[in-house]
């Protein structure tokens, strides 16, 4: 009897001998407490959670080795290795902060994210086509947008006191050879590709990341569509042209064929002209789209690859005034320039995510670029192009830490011909990249990028390395603060290669300070920016015939600028305003001295404003643009770039119509108000006997320009149109 009371109180005791009491604190990184946190001994249903001072106890009867799991929301979970013996446990618990992409910090130094999968987003696809003043350019919509100068006799980006040679495009990550349409000296181009295709941007203004080279102020990262929503037919009948898109879609594939045909002469003929045309500008194009998606994304293996391509021919013939050089037998009509251009761009693009965190993306492309003019009935012929591919491998080796790394290999020739002479002069570089890139998130507040970018051309038998840096801190209210800084390097253009083939790089390096904020459908954007140019192209005599050509110039860029949206504050309206100051000089083409470029005014501003009414079915738009005017060059005057046109301004208006769900009626009018615009003079080469240089002022094509287009969806979804991919 005695045994049993014995075992039966031993059996009692046991519970309380083996347990063990487990207490302690739960900090961050930087010492403070974390209440909330829980606190569990896996496999059991023991635990708790520490209180509002990070502290926590509980006991548990468990035995033996164990392991103790603290969780807090927004850190990293920690695992610890216990034995509980019955003796105190004591825990002092640090929890690394958990990095969250969705709501972590991200580079906006130079950057101008637009895109669907991007928080910030500044422009999407809509943005661009329902832009008053745009016309459904991809340009002409990014004119608005910090940085930016309006070049209205050109067309083509012009950022931050750069050319616009200055600025590379890129489709689905591969470089896009002439993607602006060829035209005559003095008439403005557009981009060759619509704005329908794409379904984002990265527009750098400057600091770019270490994967784009051979450009001293911007990059344009354009990227395509995936699939598509449905099957549907698309229609435009404009009065400049018209076209169709047919769109097929399967479960994991898509085809996308469309083609348009433009003309202006039946416009040109009822609104008066400010050019002498023989014919008018006429264009046609097509393109082809195909995408394939493969592998299982649950499995952790999945791929897409897109191939696309693009072909079109335009041709025109002006006459251009020439001050004080009439050529005899042309009735004062100045110099004839006819134009005949054949476009091609392909690409082939993919997207791997394989085992073990691997993600490869790359692809080729190849851009064939061939302008035929006569001049005064001389027949010239110019052909340009680029081939280009690329691989690129990113893994995230950390939550914290990822890396990118890549190799490119271009080929670029150009080749330029005196038909009747005879004469041809060409040339072909193989230019060979690295670049490498690490992302490292010291926190959810604070992410530092550093890249580096190396290159080889065996025309100029240079070899360069060029680096770069990104550092972003998050504030409390959302807001943060980047600062970029970098080397990039540019070979001249073509026409000057062509001259001198052992033409060495120019040089810049940026330095951007920017503060970034969105909050409840507002952003913010303030940026101030400093570049320096090296190794400019220098020469003597007149730009079509250059002489003595070296590399002596130099310059620079500083100034800063705005950007404000808002869709919020004023009910079914979006608008945005935007001001930039640029101070840029340099020494460069056939300049003596500094200069500030005619292309680089002092003040740029733009407000544009989209408002919906819903009784209406209507979306009214207006855009204003201005800037402060151009210098330009006056031989009458002592000096260089000594003078400056009155300020450009432009007000232009829109009306977008949905009378039925499918159908799209969208009108547009720039320059409303009729503002004689002029952009620059152009002298006599020669003086007068007076010893006065006659010139002609360079103007618009005409004070306004008008537009009206019908856009018809077909489908089985009657309630789809053309907007709905974008």
């Amino acid at each position: 009897m005695k045994n049993y009371l014995l075992i039966l109180l031993l059996f009692a005791a046991a519970p309380t001998l083996a347990q063990t009491k487990i207490s302690g604190i739960v900090t961050d990184q930087k010492g403070g407490v974390l209440p909330g946190a829980n606190i569990t001994l896996k496999g059991t249903y023991d635990g708790t959670s520490s209180d509002t001072q990070g502290n926590f106890a509980f006991e548990t009867d468990e035995t033996g080795s164990q392991v103790i799991s603290i969780q807090a929301l927004g850190f990293k979970t920690q695992e610890i290795n216990i034995i509980c013996s019955g003796n105190p446990v004591t825990l002092k618990v640090t929890l690394p902060e958990s990095i969250n992409l969705l709501t972590a910090v991200t580079i906006t130094a130079g950057a101008m994210e637009a895109s669907d999968e991007k928080k910030s987003v500044v422009l999407k696809p809509l943005d661009i086509v329902t832009t008053s003043g745009a016309m459904g350019d991809i340009t002409a919509a990014l004119l608005t947008l910090p940085g930016t100068s309006t070049v209205g006799n050109d067309g083509r980006l012009f950022v931050r006191g750069g050319d616009a040679s200055e600025t590379s495009i890129f489709i689905d990550g591969l470089q896009v050879g002439n993607a602006f349409g060829s035209t005559a000296s003095n008439v403005p181009t557009r981009t060759r590709f619509s704005p329908n295709l794409f379904k984002g941007s990265f527009f750098s203004t400057g600091g770019y990341s270490a994967e784009y080279g051979q450009a001293l102020s911007s990059a344009l990262a354009l990227n395509t569509l995936d699939l598509p929503l449905r099957n549907q037919g698309d229609i435009s009948i404009m009065s400049l042209g018209g076209g169709y898109t047919q769109t097929l879609v399967g479960k994991n594939n898509a085809l996308t064929a469309s083609g348009n045909y433009y003309n202006l002469a039946p416009y040109q003929s009822l609104v008066k002209q400010n050019f002498d045309w023989e014919k008018s500008p006429s264009s046609w194009d097509s393109e082809i789209s195909l995408r394939q998606k493969w592998g299982n994304a649950a499995k952790g293996k999945s791929g897409f690859i897109k191939a696309y391509f693009h072909t079109e021919g335009n041709g025109m013939a002006i006459w251009q005034k020439s001050p004080g050089n009439d050529l005899p037998g042309n009735d004062g009509r100045g110099d004839r320039i006819e134009l005949h251009n054949r476009y091609s761009y392909g690409n082939v693009s993919f997207r791997h995510s394989a085992n073990k965190g691997w993600f490869f993306y790359g692809g080729a492309a190849f851009s064939h670029n061939r302008d035929k003019y006569n001049i005064n009935r001389e027949p010239i012929r110019q052909i340009n192009q680029i081939a280009h591919s690329k691989i690129a491998a990113v893994k995230d080796f950390t939550p914290q830490f990822s890396l990118k790394n890549g190799l490119e290999w271009y080929i670029k020739s150009y080749s330029e011909a005196l038909i009747s002479q005879n004469l041809k002069r060409k040339y072909t570089d193989h230019q060979l990249n690295h670049f490498v890139e690490a992302t490292y998130y010291f926190s959810n507040r604070l992410i530092m990028v550093g890249g580096l970018r190396t290159g080889y051309s065996s025309l100029s038998k240079q070899m360069w390395v060029t680096p770069r840096f990104s550092v972003a801190y998050k504030l409390e209210n959302q807001g943060q603060f980047s600062f970029a800084a970098g080397k990039f390097k540019q070979l001249p253009e073509e026409k000057l290669r062509v001259l001198q083939t052992n033409l060495k790089n120019g040089e810049a390096t940026h330095y951007i300070l920017n503060y970034f904020i969105v909050n409840n459908n507002r952003t913010f954007r303030a940026e101030s920016f400093y570049k320096t140019y090296d190794n400019l192209v220098t020469y003597q005599g007149l730009p079509t015939a250059p002489a003595n050509i070296t590399q002596n110039g130099a310059g620079y860029a500083r100034g800063f600028d705005f950007f404000y949206r808002d869709k919020t504050t004023i009910k079914g309206t979006d608008f945005w305003i935007t001001y930039s100051f640029v101070d840029s000089k340099r020494r460069f083409a056939n300049y003596e001295t500094k200069v500030q470029p005619s292309f680089a005014p002092r003040h740029n501003g733009s407000v544009v404003i989209k408002h919906f009414i819903g009784k209406l079915k209507s979306q009214l738009g207006s855009s204003w643009s201005w800037n402060s005017g151009y210098t330009y060059n006056n031989p009458n005057l002592q000096g260089e770039m000594q003078s400056k046109t009155k300020m450009y301004s432009d007000l232009s208006i829109s009306w977008s119509y949905l009378p039925r769900p499918n159908i799209i009626i969208h009108a547009a009018c720039s320059n409303v108000l009729g503002r004689s615009n002029v952009f620059g003079y152009r002298y006599a080469t020669q003086p007068d006997e007076t010893g006065f240089y006659a010139s002609l002022p360079t103007g618009q094509q005409a004070k306004r320009f008008a537009f009206i287009g019908l856009f018809i969806t077909l489908s089985k979804n009657k309630d789809a149109n053309q907007l709905n991919n974008l």
